[in-house]
């Protein structure tokens, strides 16, 4: 049975129409990690580029102390350092892949074949697609063998139009995750109150809306994981010979 995560990074440094810097919102890939470690799970992590990724200074600035702790972890860095090149990744090996956000990635994920055809394998290999914040971009443009798009009728959530224009970012972005969502005839679902955590579920599809809901989308993730386990080992036990 495969037990392997693929985790989606972002290369992206800066804002191309502002030097600002961006580049992975750490706690993303923390926080979903710890989860997921703890649960057995091993996770190999990928960007477009391959190599360095870069860490948004605004994540560091609103870390938590288990953010910092991995941080100051030379071994996890190194492998943040040097992620695999999406060319070089086998989407057999996976049972799931999460594309962790920060503004970066809305130049990156969307329009990288590549990406969208490890997600395709590893979805109708019966695993699970899973993105929080503006990693959903990553999802947009995933097409099935049928020529629908993956996201299509789902309910599914990423940064809201709301958390944008609070974070006084809205006139830098190149796309707003709600209509981008919509195009795609998603539908859009948020927490009443933004930055609070909100994750939507719709068969193997898990989105997040923020920061704030990356443990409870690692949550949904691992009970989708151990459904599958439990559906294979059924699907063995009544082939098996009596």
């Amino acid at each position: 049975m495969r037990d392997n995560v693929l985790v989606v990074l972002t290369n992206q440094a800066k804002y191309p129409n502002r030097n600002r810097a961006t580049g992975l919102w750490l706690g993303m890939v923390v926080r979903f990690a710890e989860r997921l470690y703890a649960s057995g799970y091993t996770l190999d992590y990928a960007s477009c580029q391959g190599g360095y990724v870069p860490i948004d200074p605004e994540s560091l600035a609103q870390a938590e102390e288990m953010d910092w702790q991995w941080y100051q972890d030379r071994k996890f860095m190194n492998r943040i350092g040097c992620t695999l090149k999406l060319e070089d990744v086998n989407p057999d090996n996976y049972k799931a892949i999460y594309f962790a956000g920060g503004h970066g990635c809305l130049w990156e994920y969307p329009d990288n074949e590549t990406l969208q055809n490890i997600s395709r394998t590893i979805y109708e290999h019966d695993g699970i697609v899973a993105s929080v914040c503006h990693g959903v971009c990553g999802l947009w443009n995933i097409k099935l063998s049928d020529g629908t798009y993956l996201i299509a009728g789902r309910e599914v959530t990423g940064f809201s139009r709301e958390e944008e224009k609070l974070a006084d970012l809205d006139q830098l972005l190149p796309f707003a995750t709600e209509d981008e969502l919509a195009k795609r005839g998603a539908i859009y679902r948020k927490a009443d109150r933004p930055f609070t955590p909100f994750a939507a579920v719709s068969e193997r599809v898990v989105t997040g809306q923020n920061a704030q809901s990356i443990r409870l989308v690692a949550d949904k993730v691992l009970e989708l994981l151990i459904e599958s386990v439990k559906s294979q080992i059924e699907i063995q036990s009544s082939s098996a010979p009596t």
